[in-house]
């Protein structure tokens, strides 16, 4: 089967963008419900969910998009991935629908608020720790023989995975408190700045120790990144971390109410790009290439056509949606 090279490429991009834009987007609405538990019943929780209220379900979009364009462009990547991973993956969606169906059912149903909060929380955490976990069971590899999938229905299930899980689950709420930091006003800023500190210090040290721990999963993660002449440039992914650290410390220490939240957005585009440089050209690591697992040129033709009329039109209306909610909450909110 001829592949044309330019097209896969072109693909293996626009799943990684649709990927980076889902965790950009509903890692700090996830980050939110993570956070939830601390913050006072009344008022302050309102402002919290109010901040994403208008805009949480068009953020899970981009995770449809990365689903979807990796099963009509890399379908052997999906058949194998999906059967290693069918079990967090399908606990992560029962999470997503848990949070999305607390969302609507907090405001309509006061007398179970306290049920519907618990649902918003616990599906929050439970849907990041599975996202991470899936990362971390991508990255240490599954086994495959020929082209189908050869581990057992537990192989995911590692101290690895889970820490990646974690790791995630921190991240996230570092994202949230950052955008609440931005979005709200009074104790509930408050609260916001208290865990943005939390989290970025927690965030810091995850990347270091997933960092640290992939180098160990398989030699050629190590060859990426320390072999010679390739760690002249892999080099540049700590230096620009080091970077927004200092950046991050400096916007905090300013007062400043964005700036933490665009610092530490760039700073998950970066470790999503040093998760690239890891498992490029891998579509399955360390076992298949994404020319090994893509769809024919005619099919990726087809499909690029709709991508190409269909992506601007998601990325035009998140941006307008969040232009028009943009601002403080306050405690009125939008619901």
């Amino acid at each position: 089967m001829e592949v044309n090279f330019d097209l896969t490429l072109i693909w293996a991009f626009l799943i990684a963008f649709a990927i980076y834009a889902y965790v950009a987007l509903d890692g700090f609405d996830l980050g939110i419900g993570i956070l939830f538990p601390f913050f006072p019943v009344g008022a302050d929780r309102d402002q919290a969910m109010n901040s994403v209220a208008p805009v949480w379900d068009g953020n899970e979009t981009w995770l449809v998009l990365g689903g979807g364009g990796l099963f009509a462009a890399f379908p052997l990547a999906y058949a194998i991935l999906m059967t290693a991973f069918y079990p967090p993956i399908i606990v992560m969606l029962l999470a997503l629908v848990f949070r999305g169906v607390a969302f609507e059912f907090r405001w309509r149903d006061p007398g179970h608020r306290r049920f519907w909060d618990a649902a918003f929380c616990g599906g929050s955490f439970v849907a990041a720790l599975m996202q991470g976990i899936v990362l971390g069971a991508m990255l240490q590899g599954v086994e495959v023989e020929g082209r189908t999938y050869a581990g057992g229905w537990f192989d995911w299930l590692t101290p690895f995975s889970i820490m990646t899980g974690i790791s995630v689950v921190i991240g996230y709420a570092l994202l949230g408190a950052t955008w609440l930091l931005w979005k709200t006003e009074g104790e509930a800023q408050e609260i916001a700045r208290r865990f943005a500190w939390y989290g970025f210090v927690g965030t810091v040290g995850a990347i270091g120790a997933v960092s640290l721990a992939t180098l160990f999963l398989d030699h050629t993660y190590y060859e990426k990144w320390f072999a010679f002449p390739g760690v002249i440039y892999t080099a540049q992914v700590p230096l620009v971390t080091a970077i927004l650290c200092f950046g991050f410390l400096q916007s905090m220490r300013g007062g400043r109410e964005v700036w933490p939240f665009i610092i530490s957005q760039v700073l998950f585009l970066v470790t999503l790009i040093g998760l690239g440089i890891s498992i490029f050209p891998y579509a399955v690591p360390v076992a298949l290439t994404i020319w090994d697992v893509a769809a024919p040129e005619k099919s990726q033709i087809f499909m690029l056509v709709g991508a190409g009329t269909m992506v601007p039109i998601i990325l035009a209306y998140t941006v307008y949606a969040y232009w028009v909610f943009r601002g403080k909450v306050g405690h009125e909110g939008y619901h």
